[in-house]
């Protein structure tokens, strides 16, 4: 995994801030053509401000450099804000992509994120300080990073449960 820092563009955001990026898989493909093999590659990218921003991007080039902008470029568009609740998760979620299954549970203040690479660079760079996680099904990083980015989109506050039911819920202690 690869990771690098850069400022976001103007007018990407409300205001600059650094965006993180991380590799999570470079996949090599080769086409057989008459002269021998054809390569070309393509890049599994997440970004993230660390702040509740975090998106996934997969570009295909004929080298890698070029593979890994594209991919981040395409994550950047497609970045999403995550809600969290004082470095974690506000409750368990299940998150789905595939044949992935990705199951985070809050954990308490020092806990760290305990996870598998690809769960863990979305988390990360989302802003998740204390985690566990579990995978079940298939393994691919491709499948588990959309998995964790889909539990983390799924996920509902506290105040929104309470104004769809129109109820007050009971303070919980943890």
């Amino acid at each position: 995994m690869m990771t690098t820092a850069t400022k976001a563009a103007p007018g990407v955001g409300s205001d600059e801030k650094a965006i993180d990026d991380i590799v999570v898989r470079i996949n090599r493909c080769a086409a057989v053509v008459r002269g021998g093999r054809r390569f070309s590659f393509g890049a599994l990218v997440v970004v993230g401000d660390r702040k509740g921003q975090v998106g996934v991007g997969y570009g295909k080039s004929k080298e890698v450099p070029s593979a890994v902008e594209k991919g981040r470029k395409i994550a950047m568009r497609n970045m999403k804000r995550i809600k969290l609740v004082k470095g974690t998760l506000p409750h368990r979620v299940i998150g789905r992509f595939g044949a992935s299954h990705v199951v985070m549970v809050p954990a308490g203040p020092g806990t760290g994120v305990i996870a598998g690479s690809s769960v863990r660079a979305v988390l990360e760079l989302a802003g998740v300080h204390d985690v566990l996680t579990k995978s079940f099904g298939s393994n691919s990083p491709h499948n588990l990073v959309h998995a964790t980015l889909d539990g983390l989109l799924g996920m509902i506050s506290r105040e929104e449960i309470e104004n769809l039911r129109g109820v007050k819920l009971p303070e919980v202690k943890r």
